[in-house]
């Protein structure tokens, strides 16, 4: 159906707006989602993909009639849903990765449903379908520049407003705001999209409405940190508490001193565990670093136990004001105790300092590192090298101590195949029932006399420790049993291909001629999308790696490579540069950051370690954008293009899931793979064109 003309001022601006909703909304869901749906936090990367997959449906009916009316409609769609599965706990005793579902914020006669295949698939599926009016919407006007200037510039125009949307929401999420002032945001801003249409726009402000006060009825956290829905309830009759991350347990702050009196036995059991471990020291501890430090109770049994000087490490800006304003010790307040807001694994990898005792608090958690990523936030701080950057911070006569709720076996398995490694002998491990944790791994110089009196055995045969599976910073998933993808996933996988397959079979009747016929696949776009998109997600976890995984590395990250995409796209409008350059350069800086290891990266200098980091991953990028650019430039129906594009990361986006078998860095050698594809296709399409045709 033919659309009234527009100009290509009215379509850039358009285009700014529509793609800056788009990826506001995208973070928005990101961030609210798990806060109704527990399991979701798990797998933020699948409302990525269901945006990716939406944006390309849309864009494959670019050509048909005007779905805008279903944005609002969608919203409402997704935010009910989300309220009524709020109200569900949804187990998950199949899934062999450990999922935290914890419900504690739910009444005792909460409905309970076996298996979380359901609500991930229905947020997903809900939430694409929020993506398709705006996917429709992106593609006409990426046509309007093909048909009045160039593909270029609208494609410059689309990352430019998405590069302002994952500015936006940084710092609207930096001021600690509650979803429904992110909801009533990108609502508001993309009311203008319907300024032509009163009907529509009456509509959309109706719709806002019901939106926002879904998501105000359906608020049950007190703060928003950038990691998590924060939400605190006193422990009655004691002057403890407990903090909620999503509805469920995470943390509580306990009084104990020794000198504290006891409240209850749970009290008691949970202050022995935290003693224990100096019960078997030969000496109070001197200095001490606490990694995952959270609201205090690591930092108040080491002051209790003696210390003289305290680094205290904890991701959550908000979980440190939390243990300054309520923990009944006020740990924070003392003044041996140093507070580092940071992430620890790079806290880690950057201090000089060295330690009597380093303890690892139980910093499993509940969230995954990006939306690009199903590596959790805690993995890189479970990896044999994060633990070897943590045994060169000790001291000669040093010691280490984990605690751990383990909840399967294998984790343990895990945990202490590692720092046998590492160590080059057994840890003493206690387990016991201490409430807030399970296991109590030891070692380290400082507990080695535990094995002479004990008379733990033969020292370990470290050749066959080291052949044994452990989590690597290349397979850093401590909660999975072996490296392999399991069934759980491989079943997520079809169900999501399935629905994409769907979904582009319904996009449109010339669609389903196309692809019968095979000339409805833009196979080359396809591809372009799959490797971008596995690159990125290698990049992102590498640059976590070396900067630490905090939300503003991320974001830094994320919108540094939107940056240079869209860098890289000006420069090939105004001067390109030759394909074979591109293509070369992109393939050896692919090869080269295959090759170097990541801790290469960790200079000393800041100013050094930043420069590595953006010839690490921006020379790619810029090459991959270049060698889109000059690609997308030939396209005649950009729409389709772009449609395939995005079809093609959601492909990327699932193969992400084989991180799991084959390791992070292997990623790359499938987008080299796929660039290959790409390539070998421009080829026959220009044999073909340069042809002569046969009468």
């Amino acid at each position: 159906m033919d659309r009234p003309a527009i100009s290509t001022r009215r379509a850039a601006i358009e285009l700014v707006i529509v793609s800056f909703v788009v990826l506001f909304q995208e973070l928005a869901f990101i961030r609210w989602l798990p806060t109704q749906v527990r399991v979701v936090a798990y797998f933020p990367n699948l409302i990525l993909i269901g945006a990716f997959l939406g944006l390309g449906i849309g864009s494959l009916r670019a050509r048909n009639r005007s779905l805008l009316w279903l944005w609002p409609v969608s919203l409402i769609l997704l935010v009910g849903c989300a309220i009524l599965m709020s109200g569900i706990a949804f187990t998950a005793n199949d899934v062999s990765e450990h999922l935290w579902l914890l419900y504690n914020d739910l009444p005792d006669g909460a409905p309970v449903f076996e298996g979380v295949r359901l609500p991930i698939v229905l947020c997903f599926l809900f939430g694409a379908l929020t993506f398709v009016p705006l996917g429709q919407l992106v593609a006409e006007r990426l046509n309007v520049f093909r048909k009045q200037s160039s593909p270029l510039w609208g494609y410059a125009m689309d990352l430019s407003g998405s590069l302002l949307g994952v500015i936006g929401f940084a710092l609207l999420s930096l001021t600690g705001s509650f979803p429904v002032v992110w909801f009533l945001f990108f609502s508001v801003l993309g009311g203008v999209l319907f300024l032509r249409s009163p009907r529509l726009l009456a509509l959309h402000l109706a719709t806002i409405g019901v939106v926002c006060f879904f998501v105000v009825r359906g608020e049950r956290n007190q703060y928003y940190s950038p990691y998590y829905a924060l939400s605190t309830v006193h422990a009655g009759g004691t002057s403890n508490h407990v903090i909620l991350t999503n509805g469920s347990l995470h943390q509580v702050a306990v009084a104990l001193r020794e000198s504290d009196p006891i409240v209850t036995e749970q009290q008691e059991e949970v202050r022995q565990g935290y003693h224990f471990p100096y019960r078997l020291l030969d000496r109070p501890p001197g200095k001490v670093l606490i990694l995952g430090a959270g609201t205090g109770n690591d930092v108040a049994v080491a002051l209790d136990e003696g210390a003289e000087e305290i680094h205290a490490v904890e991701i959550d800006p908000m979980i440190i004001q939390l243990g300054r304003d309520l923990h009944p010790n006020r740990p924070y307040a003392d003044e041996r105790v140093t507070i580092f807001n940071t992430d620890a694994r790079s806290f880690l990898n950057h201090t000089e300092d060295q330690y009597d005792l380093i303890v690892f608090g139980t910093l499993d958690s509940q969230t995954q590192l990006s939306a690009l990523s199903s590596v959790r936030l805690d993995n890189f701080v479970y990896t044999r090298q994060a633990l070897e950057a943590a045994a060169g911070r000790l001291r000669p006569d040093g010691g280490m101590i984990l605690y751990f709720m383990v909840a399967k076996e294998h984790i343990s398995e895990h945990l202490t195949v590692m720092l046998t490694s590492v160590f080059g002998e057994m840890p003493t491990v206690s387990r016991g029932g201490w409430s807030l944790f399970n296991h109590i791994y030891m070692t380290g110089p400082a507990f080695t006399h535990l094995r002479s009196e004990t008379g733990a055995g033969t020292e370990p045969d470290l050749a066959s420790i080291a052949s044994l599976e452990m989590p690597t910073d290349d397979w850093p998933y401590l909660y999975l049993p072996t490296q392999e993808i399991t069934g759980f996933y491989l079943s997520l996988m079809g169900i999501f291909f399935g629905l994409a397959l769907v979904g582009v079979l319904l996009a449109s009747p010339g669609m389903r001629r196309g692809l019968r016929s095979g000339r409805g696949i833009d196979l080359e776009m396809f591809l372009f999308g799959l490797a971008f998109l596995l690159i990125e997600t290698r990049f992102v976890t590498a640059i976590n790696l070396v900067w630490g995984a905090t939300w503003i590395t991320s974001a830094v990250v994320f919108g540094s490579i939107l940056a240079m995409i869209l860098v890289s796209t000006v420069v090939m409008q105004l001067r390109p540069i030759p394909w074979s350059v591109a293509a070369i350069g992109l393939l050896a800086s692919l090869f080269v950051t295959y090759l170097l290891p990541t801790h290469l990266l960790l200079a000393e200098s800041a100013g050094v370690r930043l420069l590595l980091s953006v010839l690490y991953v921006g020379t790619p990028v810029f090459f991959a954008a270049a060698c889109f650019a000059l690609r997308f430039r030939t396209r005649e129906a950009v729409d389709l293009a772009f449609g395939w594009n995005l079809i093609g990361a959601v492909a990327g986006g699932l193969l992400e899931f084989f991180s799991m078998s084959v390791g992070l860095r292997a990623l790359l050698l499938v987008a080299i793979v796929a660039y290959l594809g790409a390539f070998f296709l421009k080829t026959k399409d220009e044999q073909r064109i340069a042809q002569p045709s046969v009468i």
